[in-house]
């Protein structure tokens, strides 16, 4: 296929802001303590819940029962190790100790609905066994559930293919391959090693486009710009392209979106580009993550991102927040690509995460509009997967009004 692709208006540029010393007003202040009073408030709840039913209500003796209480408090911990640790300058071992400080925090999180649910059981007589014979069996299903969600969270993602048919979408491009690769985190526990493998993944699919919707990296360009080095190999017919994720604002945004430009990756920052492929038309949009007014740089400008375009053309969206959505569906975008939630990355998380979201992982259709989620190709903090497995997605966009033979 030829192709031509040309930037959106000028007008679409002035969507970034300069940039802006990061400042938290009072009332925003006292709202973030009142969080984290009441999350070490729930903590220490948590701890003595654990304490209670693994240590003191089996009678455990000393000294055992010191090492369990030393062991429970070592993975709450971890909950503040993995943070430090994952920011500190690079030093010999660091992956080591954030690896096993991250699998701490979710050992901590498999431990306590496991804990939980054996509870019910008991009350509800379901498990009629003792103290003792439960806290035996919470701990061995608690760390087979644990190793079995890390084989799979420090393992390469899976292929996954989706076909998507848009109302819009030109039949002469029926069968249009988007390869999108979502929520990498390239930090200190995955490097250069898994961008290389990766890379060399996408380009096997040989597709029409590329896409990274966000979270490329947990860290910021001088500690881990050389794990992203390996994408500069990475290759699509009509081009690579990325928006920013939360993560990547958190890293500092402007210094990775040079290094992405380095790459010979285009950012997309509030813009759109329009591509003629042999007389078919459509449009890549993309916005920036809407967490950049929290801290600096650019936010999401969705009205921005899409000026200036012929609005009979259809436009598929880049963008990290499935929430963006809401706006989207109303604005005329035919498909929004999106990652941010990981799938839950880790059962059952996937339902608190759909308290804040709807759309968590998959194709969800509403109107004339499709969003398409991914679960994500890392993952973020423990290296854990469980019933949500990390994915680099082949999507092949279908006309509805193809008179094309099809074989999928």
């Amino acid at each position: 296929m030829n192709s031509a692709a040309q930037d959106s208006p000028p007008a679409t540029a002035g969507a970034r802001r300069p940039l802006r010393k990061a400042r938290l007003p009072k009332a925003r202040l006292a709202a973030v303590a009142g969080v984290l009073a009441t999350l070490i408030a729930l903590l220490v709840l948590l701890f003595r819940y654990f304490a209670a039913r693994l240590v003191h209500d089996p009678g455990l003796p000393e000294p055992w029962a010191g090492a369990a209480l030393w062991a429970i408090g070592g993975m709450f911990g971890c909950l503040v190790a993995g943070p430090v640790f994952e920011r500190m300058p690079p030093y010999p071992w660091r992956r080591v100790v954030c690896v096993a400080a991250w699998i701490g925090v979710g050992v901590l999180f498999v431990g306590t609905w496991v804990l939980a649910l054996s509870d019910l059981a008991v009350a509800t007589g379901l498990l009629p066994i003792g103290p003792g014979t439960q806290a035996a069996g919470v701990v061995a299903a608690t760390f087979g559930i644990a190793a079995f969600a890390a084989r799979s969270g420090l393992g390469d993602p899976a292929l996954k293919r989706v076909s998507i048919e848009l109302e819009r979408w030109p039949a002469a491009l029926d069968g249009f391959r988007i390869a999108q690769i979502s929520d990498i985190h390239i930090g200190p526990i995955l490097g250069a090693g898994f961008a290389r493998r990766l890379t060399e993944r996408v380009n096997a699919l040989d597709a029409d486009l590329v896409v990274i919707t966000g979270d490329l990296v947990d860290g910021p360009v001088d500690q881990v710009g050389a794990g992203v080095g390996p994408f500069r190999d990475l290759a699509g017919r009509h081009g690579v392209f990325f928006v920013t994720g939360n993560h990547d604002v958190y890293s500092g945004d402007e210094a990775w979106v040079a290094r992405v430009r380095e790459l010979g990756i285009t950012p997309l920052r509030n813009v759109h580009r329009a591509f003629d492929v042999d007389g078919a038309r459509f449009d890549l949009a993309g916005v920036d993550d809407h967490r950049g007014d929290w801290v600096t740089g650019t936010s999401e400008d969705l009205p921005a991102a899409l000026a200036g375009r012929d609005p009979d053309v259809p436009v598929v969206l880049l963008a990290h927040d499935p929430g963006t959505f809401k706006k989207a569906r109303h604005a005329g975008v035919d498909l929004q690509l999106s990652g941010h939630t990981h799938g839950g990355q880790i059962w059952p998380f996937r339902y608190l995460v759909r308290l804040s979201v709807r759309w968590v992982s998959g194709v969800y259709r509403e109107g004339d509009s499709t969003i398409y989620v991914s679960r994500g190709t890392g993952f973020w903090g423990p290296p854990l997967r469980l019933f949500a497995p990390a994915e680099l997605t082949e999507i092949t966009l279908r006309s509805r009004n193809a008179t094309l033979t099809r074989t999928d």
